[in-house]
C-alpha cells in the first residue's frame, strides 16, 4: 500500500484510523492526500466553503502511531452551518459577513477530541432551508455521480465531499432530512439519530427538529461517529438516556427477527412518487423478507396536509432565529437584499406568527407525533421510499426564483418521506441498497422506533452484508476523469 495512493481516501474512516494507529500510513500522509484530492476535484464540484491546509496539517502532525481515540488522523470537514473555532461561520449567507465563532460547538468539539483532523467546510443552502445546495453565495454544489445534478441538500456539500472520494465521512445536520437526503443523491449511509441523542450547545439550545450527524460509506463508521457525538452536555434541558450498549456493537450484531412496515404512501399529500423509487422500496421489501423479516404493507397515521402546515411556522421561526443573529453580527436591522427571497419569506412568515400560534403549531405537531409514535407499536422498524424523485438537475428548486412558496412546496414534493420523522424525533436512516438504469444510486429508509438507534444500525449492517455498497464508487472516487452515467446493480 503506497501512503501517496489518494484512493486510500474511498475506505472506510475506521480502517484508516487502524492504519494510522499502526503506523503503516501517517495523519499527515492522508491529511495530504485529502487536501491533493480538494484542490483538484473541488473546483468541478464546489463541496467546499473554505479549506484550511495549514491549521489540517497541523492537527495532523499532533497525532502520532498508537493513539487510541476512534477516528484519529481521519480528515473530515464541518458543516457550514455549525459554529468552529476561528473559522468562517456563514450560515452560507452574505448577511454573516466573515464571522468567525470564539469556540466550537459541542457536536464538533466532540469530533475533534475523537482525533479527526478538520481539512475545512462544506457548502450548505442559505440557513440549511432547502434539500439542495445551491446559495447564492457559495453558488451550486454539484454531485459526483453527474455534475448536472443537485447532490442534495442540506448537508449537500458533505455528500459530494464523500461521495468524491475528497474525505471518506463528514459532518452533516437535519433539520427534515438534511441528513438522509444527500446521502440518498450521493449513493452514501445517512443516519438522523433520535430527538436529544446529540446535544445542540453550548448556543442552541432544545431543539423540536434539527440534529446532527456524519455521512460516510459503511454503517460501521456511522455507528462509531454516533458512539463520539452522543451523550449529555452539561447544561441540556432534555437529553436521550444512554443506549444500552455502545451503537458500534449494536450494528455488529445481528438483529433477529423484525417486524416491518412496507410504507409507499408519502406523508405529504398531492406528492408523486417516481416509480422507481417506489420500486426501490418493494425490493428491498423482499429483500428483508429473504432474511427472515416480516414485512407487511401499512400506513401509518400520518397528519392530514391542514395539520402539516403546523411545521411550517417552526422552521420559520428557526430560520427568523438566524437571520435575527446575523443582523446582530452585522450591527444592523437585515434587510431583503440581505438574504435570498425564500429566506426572507420565511423570515417575514416568522414575523407575522404569534406566540399563540407558534404554541399552537408546536402542540399540533407533538399530538401528530404522539399518534405515529403509538401506531409503531406494532412494528419494529417502519421502511420507506427515500425520496419522491430521482435527484433532480440543478437550479429545479431555486431559493433565489420568483415564487419563494413555489419553491418551498417544491422541496417538499421532492422529499415527502423525511421530515415527519424529525417532527416524530425517531431516529432514520437513509441505506444506498440500489443503483438506477440513470446511473444514479438509489436509496430507501428505515425508521425505527424512538431511541431505537441500535435497532436500524444493525439492520442496515445486514442489508450491506447482502449487497455491499462500500466498494460501489463515484467516477471521480473511482479514478475516472468526469461523471457518466452507466447501468450498475439494481
Amino acid at each position: 500500500m503506497s501512503a501517496s495512493d489518494d484512493s486510500l481516501l474511498t475506505r472506510p474512516a475506521l480502517e484508516l484510523a487502524e492504519l494510522v494507529r499502526s503506523g503503516e500510513v501517517s495523519a499527515r500522509e492522508l491529511t495530504e492526500a485529502a487536501l491533493r484530492r480538494i484542490e483538484a476535484l473541488d473546483p468541478q464540484f464546489n463541496a467546499f466553503t473554505w479549506v484550511d491546509p495549514e491549521g489540517a496539517l497541523a492537527a495532523a502532525d499532533e497525532i502520532r502511531p498508537g493513539d487510541g481515540r476512534p477516528f484519529a488522523g481521519v480528515p473530515t470537514a464541518i458543516k457550514e452551518l455549525h459554529p468552529q473555532a476561528g473559522v468562517p461561520c456563514t450560515m452560507a449567507s452574505q448577511l454573516y459577513g466573515d464571522f468567525r465563532p470564539k469556540r466550537d460547538s459541542y457536536a464538533v468539539r466532540r469530533l475533534r477530541d475523537a482525533g479527526f483532523v478538520f481539512v475545512g467546510r462544506t457548502n450548505a443552502p442559505e440557513f440549511g432551508i432547502l434539500p439542495v445546495t445551491a446559495p447564492r453565495r457559495f453558488g451550486p454544489t454539484r454531485n459526483p455521480w453527474d455534475p448536472g445534478r443537485t447532490p442534495g441538500g442540506s448537508s449537500g456539500g458533505a455528500g459530494a465531499a464523500v461521495a468524491a472520494g475528497m474525505v471518506p465521512i463528514a459532518h452533516g445536520s437535519d433539520g427534515g432530512g438534511s441528513i438522509r437526503i444527500p446521502a440518498a443523491c450521493c449513493g452514501l449511509v445517512g443516519l438522523k439519530p433520535s430527538r436529544g441523542r446529540i446535544s445542540r450547545g453550548p448556543e442552541a439550545g432544545d431543539s423540536f427538529l434539527v440534529t446532527d450527524g456524519m455521512l460516510s460509506r459503511t454503517v460501521a463508521d456511522t455507528a462509531a461517529a454516533l458512539d463520539v457525538l452522543a451523550g449529555y452536555e452539561p447544561g441540556d434541558a432534555t437529553w436521550a438516556p444512554p443506549p444500552p450498549e455502545p451503537f458500534a456493537v449494536s450494528a455488529a450484531r445481528e438483529p433477529g427477527r423484525l417486524r416491518i412496515a412496507l410504507a409507499l404512501t408519502p406523508p405529504l399529500t398531492d406528492c408523486e412518487v417516481d416509480p422507481v423509487c417506489l420500486q426501490a422500496a418493494r425490493d428491498a421489501a423482499e429483500l428483508l423478507a429473504s432474511l427472515g423479516h416480516d414485512v407487511e404493507e401499512a400506513e401509518p397515521p400520518y397528519p392530514d396536509r391542514g395539520s402539516f402546515r403546523m411545521f411550517t411556522p417552526l422552521w420559520a421561526t428557526q430560520i427568523a432565529t438566524g437571520v435575527v443573529l446575523g443582523g446582530y453580527i452585522a450591527g444592523r436591522e437585515p434587510t431583503p437584499d440581505d438574504v435570498e427571497p425564500l429566506t426572507w419569506a420565511l423570515y417575514e412568515r416568522a414575523r407575522e406568527t404569534d406566540a399563540p400560534t407558534y404554541a399552537l403549531a408546536l402542540g399540533w405537531l407533538q399530538r401528530a407525533a404522539r399518534k405515529i409514535v403509538a401506531w409503531f407499536g406494532d412494528w419494529d422498524v417502519v421502511l420507506t421510499p427515500q425520496l419522491a424523485w430521482r435527484p433532480p438537475p440543478i437550479g429545479v428548486i431555486d431559493s433565489c426564483g420568483d415564487d419563494p412558496w413555489g419553491e418551498f412546496r417544491r422541496s417538499g414534493e421532492f422529499t415527502p418521506f423525511t421530515s415527519i420523522w424529525n417532527i416524530t424525533g425517531q431516529p432514520a436512516i437513509s441505506v444506498p441498497l440500489f443503483h438506477g438504469d440513470d446511473g444514479l444510486p438509489l436509496a430507501v429508509q428505515l425508521v425505527g422506533p424512538p431511541l431505537g438507534e441500535g435497532i436500524l444500525l444493525s439492520l442496515a449492517a445486514q442489508l450491506e452484508r447482502k449487497r455491499p455498497w462500500a466498494d460501489r464508487l463515484a467516477p471521480p472516487a473511482a479514478g475516472q476523469t468526469r461523471a457518466t452515467s452507466s447501468r450498475s446493480d439494481g
